[in-house]
């Protein structure tokens, strides 16, 4: 590595839940800086998702994460001359930035709804365990067990 690694940022929670994760979602939402913007898209589309689920709204959310976060993924190594994809378990944190990351990326492979509306069905499929979201962690879970052969190689 090169440089320091960069220090990690404290996110603050946000204003309605009092959540960190809330608050990540806002901000992976958000364009060109404009929060509220983001606060809004996001606080409607929990709203819609609550509605529609009849649950409380951190608790659709939370098990929308639940069922996206992969357990294994693949990175690729370069050993002897060739590139091996071997499985990795994922640790938390990065099963939290991954799942919120599929989510608003299939929401906004949507067309034709509002932004708001786009979130609230795709955390409502994640909710339920299925949806394009589901898709891709289902493909990369598919991806580290067709690999499992490469395991021994993550010691190195």
């Amino acid at each position: 590595m090169r440089g320091k690694q960069a220090k990690r940022r404290i996110i603050k929670p946000d204003i309605k839940y009092s959540s960190v994760t809330v608050q990540k979602l806002i901000n992976y939402i958000m364009n060109s800086g404009k929060k509220s913007t983001a606060q809004r898209i996001v606080y409607g589309a929990l709203d819609i998702a609550a509605k529609k689920s009849k649950q409380k709204h951190l608790d659709v959310l939370k098990k929308a994460i639940d069922n996206v976060g992969p357990t294994l993924e693949v990175k690729s190594r370069r050993i002897g001359g060739a590139n091996y994809q071997i499985p990795f378990e994922v640790n938390s944190e990065r099963k939290l930035v991954l799942s919120l990351r599929w989510i608003v990326d299939a929401a906004r492979s949507q067309k034709g709804k509002s932004m708001e509306e786009l979130l609230a069905r795709e955390i409502l499929n994640a909710y339920k365990g299925e949806g394009t979201a589901i898709k891709k962690k289902d493909d990369t879970q598919r991806m580290a067990e067709a690999n499992r052969a490469f395991a021994h190689f993550a010691r190195y």
